[in-house]
């Protein structure tokens, strides 16, 4: 036996008031608005009436305290898997926007040489591979159930493009992974396929702070 399905949840809005690109940075924690967001998701699978039987989560701060409310929810604790993290990045703990954006500055342009790979940080092949292998290990790691991982909007990205048989590149404004989102897998035939995608938190995105993703 295995899982019924595998809802891959990203974590909820971050205190980040320098608004930079965190990355793996430690310490950056939900803000109070993230915690409102990581409730609704845990509130949304409820609903649904979802038989969570494991909670995993990156091991990120945000990521953890995301999977908080999930795992209070259904009574779980929280296992915790290093390939749900957030990519490298070069350009950590920067500003990327703005006048003194990170992007304006000609010592930084090397790292922008090939955005198909890409050049700044872990290839987008390797982010699939290790999510794609971490979520058939979640699947084959309960006997009943679903399985929840909580980890970050490029890695669950990723996954969405590799399912879909879409270029692994991608224009980073035109990801549909918003905060506290779920996307949700399922096993059809030998392969797994997206069968649903919901931003339960969406009353809380307009305005949020959304700028420290990879």
């Amino acid at each position: 036996m295995v899982a019924s399905q595998v809802h891959l949840v990203r974590h909820g809005e971050v205190f980040n008031p320098e608004r930079v690109l965190y990355g793996r940075l430690p310490n950056y924690r939900l803000s109070d608005q993230g915690d409102l967001m990581a409730t609704t998701a845990a509130d949304e699978l409820v609903e649904r009436g979802r038989a969570v039987v494991r909670v995993v989560a990156s091991p990120l701060q945000r990521a953890q305290e995301s999977a908080a409310p999930i795992a209070a929810a259904y009574g779980l604790s929280i296992d915790t898997d290093e390939r749900l993290i957030e990519p490298t990045n070069v350009f950590e703990g920067k500003r990327m926007r703005g006048p003194d954006g990170a992007l304006r500055d000609l010592r930084n342009w090397p790292a922008l040489i090939n955005p198909l790979r890409p050049s700044w940080g872990e290839p987008f092949r390797a982010v699939s591979k290790r999510m794609l292998a971490a979520i058939e290990d979640a699947w084959n790691s309960v006997d009943e159930g679903d399985v929840v991982l909580v980890s970050h909007q490029l890695p669950i990205w990723m996954v969405h493009r590799t399912l879909a048989h879409e270029p692994l590149a991608h224009d980073p404004r035109k990801r549909r992974c918003d905060l506290s989102s779920i996307t949700t897998l399922s096993w059809h035939g030998d392969h797994f396929t997206e069968t649903a995608y919901v931003s339960p938190a969406l009353a809380y995105l307009d305005p949020s702070n959304d700028v420290g993703a990879v």
